[in-house]
């Protein structure tokens, strides 16, 4: 998932550094009233643990390869902003220090796994959860992470530095995440399943879903 420099045309690169900036942006100023006492610790823990799960690659036909991503986790648990920000810290970190992506390319690989997969994976969940929570938290985790893949497809595909055309970039990434995504819905829905069980208050659409209610008594 991660876009090495080398990959991406300029262009392509500078419209996803605008991307990716205006969206991380956006997510500073909203999470300003959003970070409370249980909340700041949650955001460390949240990122701490998605960074440790990227880690772990596997290599997929065409030169790419995929891993857990965790953007959708990171906005059922947090919301959408401090989900992106979660993301942006640790796809940044793993660039900066670890070399996985390329710098040019960060802005990229921050739209795909910290704005696409973590908006994406949060919108699918609050759409389905009344339906069945579990599902929703496996469906969340399958669509945001084939979506982003589909991203970040097109972005090497419409680059004239990249081997391949847009067709061959697209459906590699999205076939080949679409099937990883399996088992990025399962341990979505497995580790929500967990903390919603252990700590239902930390999980965001239950602890508004309690307001709403003492509100109402």
């Amino acid at each position: 998932m991660h876009i090495p420099d080398g990959f991406l045309d300029p262009w392509v690169a500078g419209l996803f550094w605008l991307g990716s900036g205006a969206a991380v942006g956006v997510a500073i100023k909203r999470a300003r009233d959003e970070l409370g006492d249980e909340r700041t610790p949650l955001l460390g823990v949240v990122a701490a643990g998605i960074f440790a799960a990227q880690m772990l690659n596997w290599p997929i036909p065409g030169g790419t390869s995929a891993h857990f991503v965790g953007g959708a986790f990171a906005g059922i648990l947090l919301g959408p902003s401090l989900g992106v920000l979660a993301m942006t810290a640790v796809v940044a970190i793993q660039a900066l220090v670890f070399g996985d992506g390329g710098i040019i390319a960060l802005g990229a690989n921050l739209f795909a796994m910290a704005v696409v997969d973590v908006l994406v994976g949060y919108a699918l969940f609050r759409a389905c959860r009344n339906v069945h929570e579990s599902g929703a938290a496996f469906l969340a985790g399958w669509g945001a992470v084939t979506l982003s893949a589909f991203v970040v497809g097109v972005g090497v595909g419409a680059s004239s530095a990249f081997a391949y055309e847009l067709g061959t970039t697209v459906t590699i990434m999205v076939v080949g995440h679409a099937l990883l995504g399996v088992v990025e819905g399962a341990i979505t829905a497995a580790v929500y399943g967990y903390v919603a069980d252990a700590r239902p208050d930390l999980v965001l659409g239950r602890r508004d879903d309690e307001h709403a209610s003492g509100v109402g008594l």
